[in-house]
């Protein structure tokens, strides 16, 4: 009988059927699930796992199945990328022009009109450069000197804590005790005050760069960098508005204001102290991040 029906079959059909089993390695979907659904529906047998199903759009070198993680050699993610808008408000609460103002009317009271617009100019300026070069070339510095940044990350923000207790006793940032004096003696002296105490470190010092040079890590793109120095442009420009005012906001504010001020901009910067400082630990130990 089975050899009437083959006698019966074209050659052509006979030739498929013969190449069936060659060329059916792979079988269907529809009809694998098929199969699996039936015999476990079957009582007293045990239904066997599905194999993952192939991602045809998965790209070379990531997972090609569906549901199944990519293999553990996988490259790691990035670090996250910069916040824009915190290096800006650390830069701000860091300077405090306005908490800079009682120290700038101390130190240029005997000044005269010309003398206090220059030593306006050089501070903004030397506020700028600060920060810009510590944006562009702090990041290498501490490369060259083999310094982790993770641990750069710890110290940096231990600066900004200290820094930030400061500010909750209504001190500068980046005053010490012994800044009110020098600077006395510099105007008794007759030198210049626009750079040192004045920017630097009662507007800018150690927080200030650590921090430029924290989140100058963080960038990806160029245009990243970028505005990290523009922030060093808007904080030149918010020293040269606050002193060139001083006068007026000293009137409107009062010491009690100033002190306020400073103390709300302390607790900001004691809260991003305290990220920073966790970022670098989680780095020297990873374990704290279980």
């Amino acid at each position: 009988m089975n050899d009437f029906k083959k006698a019966l079959l074209p050659r052509h059909r006979l030739a498929n059927i013969s190449e069936l089993p060659k060329k059916s390695q792979q079988v269907p979907t529809r009809l694998l699930l098929f199969g699996l659904s039936a015999s476990a529906s079957r009582p007293g047998r045990r239904a066997a796992a599905a194999p993952a199903a192939v991602a045809p759009w998965a790209p070379a070198g990531r997972a090609t199945t569906i549901g199944v993680p990519n293999p553990p050699g996988r490259a790691a993610r990035p670090s996250p990328p910069m916040e824009i808008l915190k290096p800006l408000l650390a830069l701000l609460a860091i300077v405090n022009p306005v908490g800079a103002i009682p120290f700038f009317i101390h130190f240029t009271g005997g000044f005269s009109r010309e003398q206090r617009r220059r030593t306006i100019h050089v501070a903004a300026i030397g506020a700028f450069t600060v920060i810009a070069v510590s944006a562009l070339v702090g990041l290498r510095i501490i490369e060259f000197f083999g310094i982790s940044l993770a641990s750069f990350q710890v110290g940096g923000g231990m600066l900004l804590l200290v820094s930030a207790l400061q500010m909750l006793n209504a001190q500068q940032a980046e005053s010490r005790s012994g800044d009110l004096r020098e600077g006395s003696d510099k105007v008794d002296a007759g030198d210049s005050i626009a750079v040192v105490p004045l920017t630097i470190p009662l507007l800018t010092g150690p927080a200030t760069i650590s921090t430029m040079v924290i989140y100058a890590e963080k960038t990806r793109h160029w245009w990243e960098l970028a505005i990290l120095v523009g922030y060093g442009v808007v904080i030149g420009l918010s020293v040269w508005l606050a002193f060139s005012l001083s006068g007026r906001i000293a009137r409107v504010l009062g010491k009690t204001g100033i002190n306020v001020m400073t103390r709300l901009m302390g607790i900001l910067l004691a809260a991003l102290a305290v990220e920073v400082m966790s970022d670098g630990l989680v780095k020297l130990f990873p374990g704290l991040a279980r």
